[in-house]
């Protein structure tokens, strides 16, 4: 158990951070079988700030990671599954937004 008292949970032979992050991945799952939504992803990354030298160190490009992709009717929706909003998670969410206009965020 770490510290915001999540569990492990194993689904698929993959392993969740969560229990509800795992009990999302099945309701998408179902979801994509019954074609209700298609091209679910897992981890999907983006870019959220770009990679710099600074004082003669090159400091590396920073990344959001959420925790499904998937596209209904033509929408690409980014998911992620929350039981705590840290203030890295707060920021890194608000780089995203920003940066990525196009895609509809939703936070479960």
């Amino acid at each position: 158990m770490n510290k915001y008292r999540n569990k492990k949970t194993v689904v698929d032979n993959i392993t969740f951070d969560s229990k509800k992050e795992a009990g999302r991945y099945v309701d998408l799952k179902l979801l994509e079988r019954i074609e209700e939504i298609h091209d679910l992803e897992l981890q999907p990354e983006f870019e959220i700030i770009p990679a710099v030298k600074w004082n003669g160190k090159k400091l590396s490009a920073k990344y959001y990671i959420a925790d499904f992709r998937y596209t209904q009717e033509d929408v690409t929706f980014i998911e992620d599954v929350k039981g705590i909003r840290t203030p890295a998670y707060i920021l890194k969410r608000q780089l995203f937004l920003l940066k990525y206009p196009e895609y509809v965020f939703r936070e479960v």
